[in-house]
C-alpha cells in the first residue's frame, strides 16, 4: 500500500479551501482499490472530512509566517519520517514543504510573485505587498525538488520556466474544476428594458483588483463627457476595509452612477449578471478570475484587462474588448461605445489549447503525479 500525504494546514477559506475538498474528495474514492493510504495534514479536519482518510490536525494560536515555515521545513520533516515510506507527498499551499518522499509535487495558486504594486498599497493592503516582495522567494525554497508543479493556467506554467529555470515538462497545467450555476431559469431578456446601460464589476475590496479604475471610468463618463444614462455595479460594502472606505469617500457620493452594493450571495450575484448589461473586469493579477467564466455563460459583452489571465479564463467567449488596466480612458472609451450601441469592436476570443502535461480532473491530475 503506497502513502500519499496532502499538507494543506494553510487552506481554511474561500476558493483554496474549494481545491482542498475537492482532492481529498477523490482521493477518498482512490482508497476503494486497496492500493493507497492517504494521510492529510489540515488545520481542522471537520472543514474537509471524508471517508478513508487519516487526518492530523496542526493548528496554532495565531498564524504566522514564522509559524507556518517553522511547520513546513521542521514538523513536516518529522511526520514524513513518521509516515516513512511516503510513495507522494503533494503541497498544496505554494510552498514545498522540506520532507521525506519518493515523489514530490507542489500546487501554486499564488499569483503574487509576478504582481507590480503601487506605493498607494502600501496603506491600502500591506500584506499583498509583503506577498509580491517574498512570496517568490518562498516559492523558490526546495522547488526543484518536485518532481511536478502544478498551476492553474499557463500564463504561470510560462513565467515559472522564466523565474525558477523549471523544465516544462515538469510543470502540470490543471484548470480549476468549476461549477457554474445553470442560467436556463435566467435567461429573461432582463435588460432590454433598461433606460440606463448597466456594468457589473463582481469580486472583493482587495486593491490588486483595480475598483479605482472602474470608478475613475465612470468618472471620465460623467464629469467629463456629460454621459448619465449608466450604471456601473461594484460587490464593495463602503467601509469593508481602508481601500474600500477610500473609493467611497473618492468616488461613492460624487458619482451617483457608481452603485456599492457590498457583498452578494451565488444566487444574488447570477440575478445581478443576468440584470447588467457588460461585466468589467479590471484585476492586476488573478489565478483565474472566476466572475469571466460565471459571466461568460449569459453570452453578453465583457471588457476585460489585456493581460494574460484573462485572455486564457475568456478562452472560447464570444464578445470580448480587452483594455490597458492602467489607462482608464480607454475603459471609458470602449464603455462609452457600449452605451451608444456600438458594439462593433467586440470580439471572439480563440479558443486555446494548452500543451502538455494537462489535467482537466483531479482523477487526471492523480494520473499523472502517481505514473
Amino acid at each position: 500500500m503506497k502513502t500519499i500525504v496532502v499538507s494543506a494546514v494553510n487552506l481554511t477559506k474561500g476558493g483554496t479551501l474549494t481545491i482542498l475538498r475537492e482532492c481529498l474528495e477523490y482521493l477518498s474514492t482512490l482508497t476503494k482499490t486497496g492500493d493507497y493510504r492517504i494521510v492529510a495534514l489540515v488545520y481542522r479536519k471537520d472543514l474537509v472530512f471524508f471517508h478513508n482518510i487519516e487526518y492530523i490536525e496542526m493548528q496554532w494560536p495565531k498564524k504566522t509566517w514564522v509559524n507556518r515555515l517553522w511547520c513546513e521545513y521542521v514538523t513536516m520533516k518529522k511526520i514524513s519520517i513518521q509516515l516513512s515510506p511516503v510513495y507522494l507527498w503533494l503541497s498544496l499551499h505554494d510552498t514545498t514543504p522540506h520532507v521525506l518522499a519518493q515523489q514530490r509535487a507542489v500546487y501554486c495558486h499564488n499569483p503574487f510573485p509576478f504582481y507590480k504594486w503601487k506605493t498607494k498599497e502600501c496603506l491600502f493592503a500591506p500584506r499583498i505587498v509583503l506577498l509580491s516582495l517574498f512570496s517568490k522567494w518562498i516559492y523558490r525554497i526546495n522547488i526543484r525538488k518536485n518532481r511536478y508543479v502544478i498551476v492553474q493556467q499557463e500564463w504561470m506554467k510560462k513565467e515559472f520556466i522564466r523565474m525558477f529555470g523549471l523544465q516544462e515538462e515538469t510543470i502540470v497545467v490543471s484548470p480549476p474544476v468549476l461549477h457554474p450555476m445553470s442560467v436556463d431559469h435566467f435567461v429573461t431578456d432582463a435588460v432590454s428594458g433598461q433606460a440606463a446601460y448597466s456594468f457589473l464589476f463582481a469580486s472583493f475590496p482587495d486593491s490588486h483588483k483595480n475598483f479605482e479604475m472602474v470608478c475613475q471610468a465612470a468618472e471620465i463618463l460623467k464629469e467629463q463627457w456629460g454621459i448619465e444614462n449608466f450604471n456601473v455595479s461594484i460587490t464593495i460594502k463602503e467601509d469593508a476595509n481602508t481601500y474600500a472606505k477610500w473609493l467611497y469617500r473618492k468616488w461613492g457620493k460624487r458619482i451617483p452612477n457608481i452603485k456599492f452594493m457590498g457583498f452578494l450571495d451565488r444566487k444574488t450575484l447570477y440575478e445581478h449578471y443576468d440584470q447588467s448589461h457588460c461585466l468589467v473586469f479590471p484585476s492586476k493579477i488573478e489565478t483565474w478570475g472566476l466572475p469571466i467564466t460565471e459571466f461568460a455563460a449569459f453570452n453578453k459583452p465583457m471588457l476585460l484587462a489585456d493581460l494574460p489571465y484573462a485572455h486564457e479564463t475568456a478562452s472560447g467567449c464570444s464578445q470580448v474588448a480587452f483594455f490597458d488596466p492602467n489607462h482608464p480612458q480607454e475603459l471609458a472609451s470602449k464603455m462609452k461605445r457600449l452605451i451608444q450601441g456600438d458594439t462593433s469592436f467586440l470580439k471572439p476570443v480563440e479558443k486555446r489549447i494548452i500543451s502538455p502535461p494537462v489535467a482537466r480532473s483531479w482523477q487526471e491530475l492523480f494520473d499523472i503525479l502517481l505514473n
